[in-house]
């Protein structure tokens, strides 16, 4: 089965599966780990992951997303990666269109970006848990092996090319992608 083309919108609810990131003219592609709760990694499986977004206080993070970027969504509760998208635009602050929700009342995610899903794991018991990776994630490193969860608190998290190839490739594994 080939793969959809990139102008094939997400097919819900099943997996759907990109093309691999385009190439970029920046010098450096940053590799980010949005962190989500289920119901907002649902939010925006039904959008077609059309668009990310942060929340307000990561305002410097979010006016570093460039175009050919990469999104890896970390879902909360599950502890696991469910989807790997590509950032297509700029960033970009939206009105007060709620999406998402927050923990915290009245808090948005109003810095936000285009991106296109370039593998969605269809179920969540399928979600690749991270919990099999940590030995081998850098970024975990920083945390005592027993509170290696410290590591995926909070909303935005940049992760080393080695981190993001071990965990993308995971994805797309689950999703059904071949590289």
């Amino acid at each position: 089965m080939n793969p959809p083309d990139n102008d094939t919108k997400a097919s819900l609810p099943g997996a759907s599966l990109r093309n691999e990131p385009a190439a970029t003219t920046a010098a450096v592609v940053t590799h980010w780990l949005l962190v989500s709760s289920p119901e907002n990694f649902e939010t925006s499986r039904r959008r077609g992951f059309d668009i990310a977004g942060m929340k307000s206080r990561h305002r410097k993070k979010a006016e570093t997303v460039r175009p050919g970027d990469t999104v890896l969504f970390y879902v909360t509760g599950l502890k696991a990666i469910a989807g790997l998208a590509e950032v297509t635009g700029p960033h970009f602050v939206e009105g007060d269109e709620h999406i998402w929700d927050s923990k915290k009342a009245g808090e948005e995610y109003p810095y936000r970006f285009p991106i296109r899903p370039l593998a969605v794991i269809a179920r969540p018991e399928d979600f690749v848990p991270v919990e099999a990776f940590v030995d081998g994630l850098e970024y975990v490193q920083r945390w005592p092996r027993a509170n290696w969860t410290l590591a995926f608190q909070g909303n935005v998290h940049k992760l080393s090319p080695h981190d993001h190839e071990m965990l993308a490739g995971a994805v797309r594994e689950a999703a059904g992608a071949v590289k």
